[in-house]
């Protein structure tokens, strides 16, 4: 396949905002079904959106984090779901061009492929000749049921005892779909559990994660490449930054679609934009979502400049992506909060847009890398001379 000619980061944007009123429409249905609709995504597939990150001589656009960014934020504006899942489907795409140039022929074959992924170790691989045979269970496998492929992180059984980290990837169709994710936000990103039992998977398909995760890569045509230059967590963390800001943005639009006309029950205010409190609360969530978006970005130029420079990552650096992440997440769930609770009782009604967002943001910040106190205290670990308490850094 050729190279292609990436779109510009206006273009991508603009092609999401022209997604946000079929989502916000589908955003029904998608929770209702626990997965995106069949409709959401075609439409995604279509925009090119999901080529973002994949590498430009399969036909993708290996599109700058900034760009990335921009356009999953701008998909949650339409529905939190189909933006979670948009940027797993990044991710996983994304790791795909780790792996030797073999395999990405293999999977990018397919055109618009989708690849989800899992990054906890809950697998177990038993080493044979010619790769590993796989045993485990992944939760939270966003998107799974609507992908041909897993990038799912196991450990290897190594022959003096003990364990090595490693990222597998693992076609769909050899693994068991536990249809359990019964939630109360996030419903429609389909993040299933799946099973391993007794899958081959051959070295070709086996990455040692200690480089994956060091940012010392083993590339082949993606080695000149700035986008496949930055390390693993950074980039994930930076990707999964966006649907936080754009949920908040989201429960900005809600509110001020909802605002006129409103009255403040049980009050004299028969106008609730000419309330005072309701100028406060407006501002303070505008604030917020501002101060979201400059971390969110932060860290999404900074892997954009140092992959363009080539510079090497400190470990305050790595941490302070988690940091921003973090920091993104806790700004942008203050502001639904606040949006939320302006937003008065006929808010609850499911036909009611913010009563979803704010499920979706209460869910997203428990999520075990987004997190924000967790984040916190890694970097506070870190400004204090400490080791980090994780290896996902």
């Amino acid at each position: 396949m050729g190279i292609t000619e990436a779109p510009s980061r206006a273009e991508l944007v603009g092609r999401a905002s022209d997604l946000v009123p079929l989502l916000q429409k589908a955003a029904p249905a998608i929770e209702e079904n626990r997965r995106l609709t069949d409709e959401a995504v075609e439409a995604l597939t279509a925009s090119g959106l999901l080529k973002m990150r994949v590498p430009r001589h399969h036909g993708g656009y290996e599109s700058p984090m900034r760009t990335v960014v921009d356009v999953l934020a701008e998909l949650a504006r339409g529905d939190g779901s189909a933006s979670w899942t948009a940027a797993v489907w990044a991710i996983s795409t994304w790791m795909v061009g780790m792996f030797p140039d073999t395999v990405q022929d293999e999977v990018f074959a397919v055109p618009d492929v989708r690849v989800s992924g899992i990054l906890s170790p809950t697998a177990v691989g038993t080493p044979v000749e010619g790769g590993v045979v796989l045993n485990g269970r992944w939760a939270f496998n966003t998107g799974s049921q609507q992908s041909a492929w897993n990038t799912n992180a196991a450990v290897r059984a190594l022959p003096g005892g003990g364990f090595e980290p490693i990222m597998v990837l693992i076609p769909l169709s050899d693994l068991v779909v536990v249809d359990d994710w019964h939630t109360a936000g996030l419903r429609g990103s389909g993040s299933v559990s799946t099973v391993a039992q007794d899958v081959f998977v051959p070295d070709a398909r086996i990455l040692p994660m200690g480089p994956v995760l060091a940012g010392v890569h083993q590339l082949g045509r993606n080695a000149d490449s700035p986008v496949y230059k930055a390390p693993f967590m950074p980039t994930a963390c930076a990707t999964v930054s966006a649907p936080a800001l754009g949920l908040a943005k989201a429960a900005r639009d809600a509110f001020f679609d909802r605002l006129p006309g409103r009255k403040i029950s049980y009050t004299a205010y028969e106008n609730q934009a000419e309330a005072p409190i309701t100028h406060l609360q407006t501002a303070e969530a505008a604030t917020k979502i501002d101060e979201a978006e400059f971390h969110a970005f932060r860290a999404a130029g900074m892997l954009d400049d140092k992959a363009a420079a080539g510079e090497p990552w400190t470990l305050e650096e790595r941490a302070r992506v988690r940091l921003d992440l973090g920091a993104t997440c806790q700004r942008a769930k203050e502001a639904v909060d606040i949006l939320a609770d302006a937003s008065g009782g006929s808010s609850v009604y499911s036909t009611v847009p913010i009563q979803r967002i704010e499920r979706d943001i209460q869910t997203l910040s428990l999520h075990a890398i987004i997190h924000p106190s967790t984040n916190l205290e890694l970097y506070g670990r870190v400004l204090c001379g400490l080791e980090p308490n994780t290896h996902y850094v």
